[in-house]
């Protein structure tokens, strides 16, 4: 369905809880090649394009990856006004090194997508960096509250769901509307990112105060079923957990967008993880808030008895 994939403590009994973290991530896709064997491509999700200049890239052709590099004119090629301007996408292109446009269509396909090549990072103690972040750091907390609960025990069914197009989806709803319909669940928790606000040039009272190392971030909101934040909540406290919390007065942004309104009505929450730079090459989280979150659910699939009593009335 979409691409989703599933994992389940057991097929059947218990309120069902969803964890869902969306696995796909921002990228570009060939959209023309010219005769020269240059590539242009549009964008999958929301870019900056100015983090792409000079970035390598990575592109799925059939035959296998196709490395390439993002092409513009040198600054000394330009004239002085239009060093000042930010570069769009279509001023940009792919040099994947062919000597025509026989050569490079025969490499690689209009429809072909890619991603900004680079490596996950550690820096400092606790702190990565990658391109993906966005959101694999929710689904490896999906998966690993899963794998705790599982060990602890708890009354709950719980599955662990990496959604896919969640960064194209809108109002579609991607795999979370798809993957959601088709497990019933009593209650969902949705685990992102979110932005980290502890940088230089960043504007608290309108993004508010979110650090990273402090901890996951609770949601509260219209999408955002209140008992099941303060189920979570809860679960913080008994673990002396700490918790920052982010307004949401409409829409997340989220999975939760899609999952909260399917069937008759979905109990959702979201669990986000503070994350700096977001949609670019080096976005930078700290290992402990991952660790921070893992606890925090399986503390509430743990505290979970038969009944779903989060649900609000």
């Amino acid at each position: 369905m979409h691409g989703n994939s599933f994992a389940t403590n057991k097929p059947d009994g218990g309120p069902a809880v969803m964890l869902a973290g969306h696995v796909d991530e921002i990228g570009l896709m060939v959209h023309y090649i010219d005769d020269d064997g240059y590539l242009f491509v549009k964008a999958i999700g929301g870019w900056d394009t100015q983090v792409l200049v000079g970035q390598r890239i990575e592109v799925f052709a059939k035959e296998g990856p196709i490395i390439g590099v993002i092409g513009r004119r040198a600054i000394h090629l330009m004239e002085t006004d239009e060093r000042e301007k930010a570069v769009k996408l279509k001023d940009l292109w792919i040099d994947i090194g062919a000597a025509d446009g026989e050569e490079a269509r025969g490499r690689v396909s209009v429809g072909d997508c890619g991603v900004v090549r680079s490596d996950t990072i550690s820096l400092g103690a606790t702190a990565i960096a990658g391109r993906s972040v966005d959101d694999r750091a929710g689904a490896a907390v999906a998966l690993e509250a899963l794998r705790r609960a599982s060990e602890r025990g708890t009354a709950a069914r719980v599955i662990a769901v990496a959604t896919a197009q969640e960064e194209i989806s809108g109002k579609s709803g991607g795999g979370a509307r798809t993957s959601s319909f088709e497990v019933k669940p009593d209650a969902a928790i949705v685990i992102d990112v979110t932005h980290a606000t502890d940088h230089p040039l960043s504007d608290k009272k309108q993004f508010g105060d979110v650090r990273l190392g402090g901890g996951p971030v609770l949601s509260r909101g219209a999408v955002i079923n209140p008992r099941l934040v303060e189920a979570l909540s809860a679960s913080a406290q008994r673990s002396d957990i700490p918790i920052q919390w982010q307004a949401a007065p409409s829409v997340t942004g989220t999975d939760a967008d899609s999952i909260f309104t399917s069937r008759s009505g979905v109990a959702t929450a979201i669990v986000s993880i503070p994350n700096r730079y977001m949609h670019s090459p080096n976005q930078l989280i700290d290992l402990e808030d991952l660790e921070a979150a893992v606890e925090v659910i399986v503390g509430f699939l743990t505290s979970l008895e038969s009944g779903a009593p989060f649900l609000a009335e």
